[in-house]
């Protein structure tokens, strides 16, 4: 999964401090990894790229403005209070709570927009 930023070091503090992931690669000069990878679980590495070489991802495809989502990415969670300990991570981290953890029928979820505006849904299976 690929997606754009604009800025490589508050990208890098974001994700590895707000949600803690695990950066992949030595760190370049200004020490972030280059590429900027974490890994966000066994099977899945999520690669930041400054959104003025995106272009290369997307074929020549216009990037979407900030704040325009075409998908919400989903992070899973074990329990209620890891939705909300998740969340609050992220907001101190300077990622903006879209909607507040609550019970929802399929489970308990919230969201949050990271630096760059992409979404991102936290949820737990429903207690039962």
């Amino acid at each position: 999964m690929a997606l754009p930023i604009e800025d490589r070091v508050r990208s890098f503090a974001f994700y590895r401090d707000g949600l803690g992931f695990r950066a992949v690669g030595e760190p370049a000069a200004d020490g972030v990894p280059e590429p900027l990878r974490f890994a966000v679980n066994d099977g899945l590495t999520l690669m930041l790229v400054p959104t003025g070489g995106f272009g290369w991802v997307l074929g020549g495809r216009e990037t979407a403005a900030p704040g325009v989502s075409e998908c919400v990415l989903g992070l899973d969670a074990a329990s209620p209070s890891e939705v909300d300990a998740l969340l609050a991570r992220a907001e101190a981290a300077g990622a903006a709570v879209v909607s507040a953890p609550a019970r929802q029928p399929w489970g308990y979820s919230g969201s949050f927009a990271d630096p760059d505006g992409h979404l991102w849904l936290v949820e737990a299976p429903p207690e039962g």
